[in-house]
């Protein structure tokens, strides 16, 4: 039988999945996961079974607002295609996850066929933005953002709204903390997209 630790402190349940009990493929886990659609779950690179509850209606809020911002500024620009945060990406490392919200370049989606992008894509976005809610410990959205940039992300903002601040990260760059932000620029790997951070801290 798996074993299934509970943290009620981040309302996370972590399932680990013994081989010798079942070790799912990529197809096996993403039927499982759209069995369960109602919950969020990625996986770990080691095969533990994330099972997070789905977000509160303040947390949801902020997600859409800034998923619709990245959304309106990747039309515009044409390069590449905006995520929201019920898409998963399969990583290099094996982990599955799904950001908050991303966008990944068109000529990197180019290879994949119908039938894969209708699945988790094995690729890692080339931007992706995390946003801490109520029950999310700060650090492990670090070590997520970290896994994000050593599989190949070249942009993560990770926010934070108890203390408003944003965390950026950036390949072989020390992570840069902005305190209080009213707004914050993709350049260069973005051009010209500004998120106006001022609905996400304080949503209506």
């Amino acid at each position: 039988m798996a074993t299934v630790l509970d943290d009620v402190e981040t309302l996370q349940l972590v399932v680990k999945m013994p081989p010798s009990v079942l070790e799912m493929n990529d197809d096996q886990f993403f039927d499982f996961c759209q069995v369960n659609e109602l919950m969020r779950i990625e996986r770990t690179a080691e095969g533990d079974i994330l099972i997070m509850a789905p977000a509160g209606s303040e947390s949801s809020q902020r997600e859409l607002g800034f998923g619709v911002q990245l959304f309106n500024w990747a039309k515009v620009d044409g390069r590449g295609v905006a995520f929201g945060a019920t898409a998963g990406f399969t990583l290099p490392n094996g982990a599955v996850r799904s950001p908050d919200a991303a966008w990944i370049l068109k000529s990197k989606l180019k290879p994949f066929s119908r039938a894969e992008r209708r699945k988790f894509l094995h690729l890692c976005p080339d931007f992706v933005i995390e946003i801490k809610s109520p029950t999310d410990r700060l650090s492990q959205l670090k070590n997520k953002m970290v896994e994000y940039i050593e599989n190949g992300a070249q942009l993560g903002w990770l926010l934070d709204p108890d203390t408003r601040r944003v965390f950026v990260y950036r390949p072989g760059l020390a992570v840069e903390v902005l305190n209080h932000p009213e707004a914050v620029s993709g350049d260069p790997e973005l051009p010209r997209f500004v998120l106006d951070l001022k609905e996400i801290w304080e949503p209506e």
